[in-house]
């Protein structure tokens, strides 16, 4: 690299360029403008911008160079490592820690200390709690201690996180709508469409207390729980959340939050979609006011007998694009007379038929869908729960106990007494042949309510996507071990989720980026595997395997932590980067 001086008619320029072969050519580059020889003596309080300049690029080339030799390490097999020195770090958490200061999260922890006025690093406590949660799940305290494995050490005290757990307690409305302010700068969000579900977390404890509450656990525990209600957006990333009580009625929940996101992210023009459990009337009517409507999942089964005949009735189905009409009963003949390319078709296929209807004065559109393709997926999970249930009776029918209404105990009878009437001397325990073909009558089926007048092959499309947020739930009960609960106060325990809900941010963009071509398993075993051994005076080796999602996430990130050694100089760079 050297030192470039462009003269002009109004002020000669600064600048580092570096000499650089293209095409078999030579030619130069800029590596960075310094300025202007007047702008630069003022910042430089009189000195020679010149001769700065000179000693300013004699130092690049030096780090250049340094970066360029090759280490060379002694050992010896004689000598004993140092006692209690740590030698193992994880990078992983750098590719989280770029989206981490994207979000802004480093002066939204800021805002809430100047507010405060504590005198702990709340932005290192939260980041470890969030880089933990992702790559080293467990409790606080084991996380205090895991966080010593990343390259940058943690700063703060054990006791320090307790503290800081009822600050985030505290600020939970401001930390969700700043988060969501800030994503709008790294990445669009789909707001016209939100989905909105309740799960629960439950505690090892037997006691109820505060929001920990008994209630319908969805672990089937035993034990106090409390009620998660989560909005996420059109394209899967989660918007905003609350904790409830866990004795609640999951209806209830979903009016308040969304109060909240009207007013705290300023957004009035949306589809809410909810399944059947979340689909009260009332909530069904919140949601028909001012710019606001509603898709809901609709159980065909609890549809009233007039409806739900017309609803499983074979004739006046449709294709989207078409006013055909279609029998659906004979789509077997059909399939069983096709070419192999033809009955793929229609086996992949997804009919409809529709109605307005109108109930207590509401009204709302009933769509109804019905495909091949699932119907023999119900029935496959269906023959697999009834090949259970014949082996829980052969092999201990006594141990049978209750059990919800998708388990496959459902499908076993049990007869205490003779066809007389009277008093058997044993229980008689068999497959229930009228359960299963009350059953598949439903084979198939599908249907939601809403009261959008769009085409209802869209509307079945936005619905269909209710997947993503079941999957949300599903990464922070199992990938993030959000559960069981372990803290005892309610600040604490909504300050634990409020790290799930950041986490699952964080992990859902990194996971967007890459266009979803990696598994959650693939992504959170590969970051806890980028480990790095730390070389004394000279930088970090790293210890795993180079592959292409490892070079995935250098391209996306644009730094490389995978070369034979990363000096010292070289991290230090990479820790800048990611606190851009």
């Amino acid at each position: 690299m050297r030192l470039q001086i462009v003269n002009s008619k109004n002020a000669a320029s600064l600048y580092v360029v570096k000499s650089i072969y293209e095409n078999g050519k030579r030619s130069s580059k800029v590596v960075e403008k310094l300025g202007t020889v007047a702008g630069l003596r003022k910042k430089l309080n009189g000195q020679d911008p010149i001769e700065w300049a000179k000693k300013y690029v004699e130092e690049l080339n030096k780090k250049e160079k340094e970066e360029k030799r090759e280490v060379l390490v002694k050992y010896s097999p004689s000598k004993l490592i140092d006692k209690d020195e740590q030698r193992l770090f994880n990078g992983g958490y750098l590719f989280l820690q770029k989206i981490y200061h994207e979000l802004k999260l480093d002066k939204i922890c800021k805002d809430i200390s100047q507010k405060y006025k504590f005198d702990f690093d709340l932005d290192s406590i939260l980041s470890r709690l969030i880089y933990g949660r992702v790559i080293f799940p467990s409790s606080k305290l084991a996380t205090y201690e895991l966080s010593k494995k990343f390259i940058e050490q943690p700063e703060f005290d054990l006791h320090q996180i307790y503290r800081a757990l009822e600050f985030l307690a505290k600020e939970t409305d401001f930390i969700q709508s700043s988060l969501y302010e800030n994503s709008l700068k790294i990445s669009k969000r789909n707001t016209g469409i939100l989905y909105y579900d309740c799960t629960n977390y439950f505690f090892e404890i037997e006691q109820e207390d505060g929001d920990k509450q008994y209630g319908p656990s969805k672990d089937h525990k035993p034990n106090p729980i409390v009620q998660m209600g989560l909005f996420m957006d059109g394209d899967g990333i989660p918007l905003a959340f609350s904790i409830n009580r866990g004795n609640m009625n999951e209806q209830l929940t979903l009016k308040p939050l969304e109060k909240k996101i009207i007013s705290d992210f300023e957004l009035s023009k949306f589809i809410v979609c909810t399944d059947a459990g979340l689909a009260s009337e009332d909530n069904r009517k919140f949601n028909s006011k001012d710019e606001r409507a509603f898709i809901t999942t609709q159980s065909i089964k609890k549809l009233k007998e007039h409806l739900k005949k017309w609803a499983l009735a074979p004739d006046g189905w449709k294709l989207s694009g078409s006013d055909k009409t279609y029998d659906i009963s004979k789509l077997d003949e059909m399939i069983d007379k096709a070419t192999p390319k033809d009955k793929a078709k229609i086996i992949s296929k997804v009919f409809y038929k529709e109605r307005w209807i109108k109930e207590n004065g509401f009204e709302q559109r009933l769509i109804v869908t019905y495909s091949i393709k699932y119907r023999d997926y119900q029935r496959k999970i269906r023959n697999s729960q009834i090949e259970r249930a014949q082996k829980a009776i052969q092999n201990n029918p006594t141990k049978i106990k209750k059990c919800n209404a998708n388990d496959y105990k459902r499908f076993i009878n049990k007869t205490s007494c003779t066809p007389d009437g009277e008093i058997a001397d044993k229980e008689i325990y068999r497959i229930d042949q009228a359960l299963i073909e009350k059953d598949e009558a439903f084979d198939g089926f599908y249907s939601a309510c809403t009261n959008l007048e769009d085409d209802a092959s869209e509307i079945i499309k936005v619905n269909h996507r209710r997947w993503e947020i079941e999957e949300c739930f599903r990464i922070m009960k199992s990938e993030f071990k959000a559960r069981p609960v372990f803290l005892k106060k309610d600040d604490r325990i909504k300050a634990h989720f409020i790290t799930c809900f950041i986490s699952l941010i964080i992990y859902r963009l990194l996971e967007k980026r890459h266009n979803e071509e990696f598994t959650c398993h693939e992504i959170i075993s590969e970051l806890r595997n980028m480990n790095f051994k730390k070389v004394k005076g000279e930088g970090y080796e790293p210890l795993y395997t180079r592959t292409d999602f490892t070079d995935a996430f250098h391209d996306t990130f644009n730094f490389r932590t995978d070369y034979q050694i990363v000096t010292t100089s070289m991290m230090k760079k990479i820790f800048k980067e990611t606190k851009k």
